[in-house]
């Protein structure tokens, strides 16, 4: 596993990554920034993951809608983490969701419980930004909340991508 170093347009961004797997992409400085990780003590390099995880990125940053086909995410979760980001990644590109509706979409038992909560504390420890797109998600009055890239960039993000004027 080696972390490596990309300069996006919206500021610098760590990835961490082997050959085979992809687990984590954040802003530097970010809340959360490594997750559980401790980046200090892992090798600065590139593998070909990473490599991958940059094109993807140059891609998405020159507004294209890139597919995530040939890279395999593998961040650390929780089975309900885990939920939640399978739905994060069914939210098509230039939409967003409200923590609500995610709320309902990970739910299979009748009638469901309003889980917005514990939904928006998962998508706040997302150690795949961008990739597990958790700032397409907004507030129920559509309100942009809680970014642990920040708001500026969630804001920019969703301008990129044309969900905000």
């Amino acid at each position: 596993m080696k972390k490596t170093f990309y300069d996006s347009p919206l500021g610098k961004m760590t990835i961490l990554a082997d050959d085979q797997f992809l687990y984590g992409l954040w802003f530097n400085g970010q809340k959360n920034f490594g997750g559980h990780y401790n980046l200090d003590m892992i090798e600065q390099g590139t593998s070909e993951s990473s490599q991958k995880t940059i094109e993807w990125l140059k891609r998405y940053f020159a507004g294209q809608n890139p597919s995530l086909g040939g890279l395999t995410l593998a961040p650390a979760m929780t089975p309900f983490q885990k939920k939640v980001y399978q739905a994060l990644k069914r939210v098509p590109y230039g939409r967003t969701v409200t923590y609500k509706e995610l709320s309902d979409a990970i739910q299979t038992e009748q009638p469901a419980k309003n889980l917005s909560r514990a939904v928006g504390n998962a998508i706040g420890r997302n150690q795949i930004l961008l990739l597990l797109p958790c700032h397409r998600v907004v507030g129920s009055n559509g309100s942009l909340t809680g970014y642990a890239g920040g708001l500026e960039r969630k804001k920019s993000l969703l301008k990129l991508e044309g969900a905000l004027n």
